[in-house]
């Protein structure tokens, strides 16, 4: 079974299990508060299996689908054998790297609470970016693909703005941070493909 198609699973069967019990989705959601105060340091991953709804699982399972399969594909070249293991390092550590700025705001707030998925899905979104910069990136009504490498510093510029603006209950540090991190990650770990993106983008780097 692809690793990408695991994770949905295992995702959607967690967040079906927390949209009916709540003692579950309390005891697993990002708390920064009983994070620090209480030690519960596992919600730094916990919180990434539940989701807020129907349309929150569906969006970022489908986005995780939709790029996911295609990172995943990427790295069972560069990485053989070990394309599972830092596909995992890539998701789960964007789970963990995109909600600190959340934990260094928040954790004397008793209520402030984060669900979902956003953060780690921004990371394969941005790791398949830097892979295929000039794929086509279709979003929702609109039919004409944006070009992922264009996508990518749109989204960054919006997330930026609206972490600083928005009161939207929307993890928008999350997104970015996620995303950030999906680029270092895939670079950090095969520098070459950094070199390959340059020469998609036009630029004659010999290799």
């Amino acid at each position: 079974m692809e690793i990408t198609i695991a994770i949905i699973a295992v995702t959607v069967l967690v967040s079906i299990v927390g949209f009916n019990n709540e003692n579950l989705f309390n005891k697993c959601k990002f708390n920064p508060y009983d994070v620090k105060h209480s030690g519960q340091w596992y919600r730094f991953f916990t919180y990434g299996f539940l989701h807020a709804g129907w349309i929150h699982l569906f969006i970022n399972m489908f986005v995780l689908y939709s790029f996911g399969r295609m990172v995943e594909k990427a790295f069972r070249y560069y990485f053989d054998t070990k394309y599972i293991l830092y596909f995992l390092l890539l998701y789960v550590g964007a789970l963990l790297l995109s909600v600190i700025p959340a934990f260094g705001k928040h954790k004397n707030d008793v209520f402030y609470s984060a669900v979902g998925a956003s953060g780690a899905v921004s990371a394969i979104v941005f790791s398949s970016i830097i892979i295929e910069p000039m794929n086509k990136i279709y979003l929702f009504f609109i039919p004409i693909g944006i070009p992922a490498i264009l996508f990518g510093f749109l989204y960054i510029a919006y997330e930026y703005w609206m972490s600083r603006r928005a009161k939207d209950n929307i993890g928008h540090d999350a997104h970015l941070w996620g995303a950030v991190f999906g680029l270092i990650f895939t670079i950090a770990m095969k520098p070459v493909i950094f070199l390959f993106f340059l020469n998609k983008l036009g630029f004659e780097i010999n290799i």
